[in-house]
């Protein structure tokens, strides 16, 4: 039942959130439906790749697929007003979502088939993040993952959290625990603008010309 419950809240999370992309982009009711559907399941296919499950398994779950339409169709039939208004705003909340349930999903999938700490490690950050990089990529903007505010690192620390047995794979408490917490690191990353240390590329007013030239 907890394995069901967090796919079930990936795919609704993800579908929104691309959906909302999509029709921020001003993309056609066809292009927010297809964004909705490679948000939703693109990580799946890329973790089903690098563990080497069947990628053919993804097609084989009608229900989620359903779920996922529905929710892009109550996106698309809302007021226009109400989506100009209010989805924007929740774009970053479905998004945290989806990684969160996403991330523990792909890290139980690789610790159930008995991979070692850092497998399960990238296999929760390729499912959590993938779909999203896709997504990011098709609607011509950065991915999220690249930018300062922390994303791939949460997704990480809960990877290694079911990788390391700090939390018992068969105890949904723990689980769902587990999920609240990267989703509450990664809404705290979003609010407070915390983000990953990175290296300037110049310290001085030089041009990127001129430090190439170096």
């Amino acid at each position: 039942m907890t394995w069901h419950v967090f796919t079930l809240i990936g795919t609704i999370a993800f579908a929104l959130s691309g959906a909302i992309v999509a029709m921020e982009e001003e993309y056609d009711i066809f292009g927010v439906l297809v964004l909705a559907l490679v948000t939703t399941f693109g990580g799946g296919l890329l973790r089903n790749l690098f563990i080497g499950l069947p990628v053919s398994s993804i097609w084989s779950q009608s229900a989620l697929f359903n779920a996922a339409f529905v929710a892009t169709a109550i996106i698309i039939v809302l007021p226009v007003r109400w989506v100009q208004h209010w989805l924007p705003r929740w774009v970053n909340v479905f998004d945290a979502l989806g990684l969160s349930a996403f991330t523990i999903q792909g890290a139980l999938y690789a610790a159930q088939m008995k991979y070692s700490v850092g497998t399960v490690i990238v296999a929760a950050v390729i499912t959590g993040i993938g779909g999203g990089v896709i997504r990011d990529l098709l609607a011509g903007r950065k991915p999220l993952v690249l930018r300062e505010e922390i994303y791939a690192l949460w997704a990480a620390v809960a990877g290694a959290a079911v990788g390391l047995h700090l939390v018992d794979a068969h105890s949904p408490w723990q689980l769902y625990l587990l999920l609240t917490v990267v989703f509450v690191l990664r809404m705290l990353s979003v609010i407070f603008h915390w983000h990953v240390p990175k290296r300037k590329w110049a310290t001085t007013g030089s041009s990127k010309t001129d430090a190439h030239s170096l």
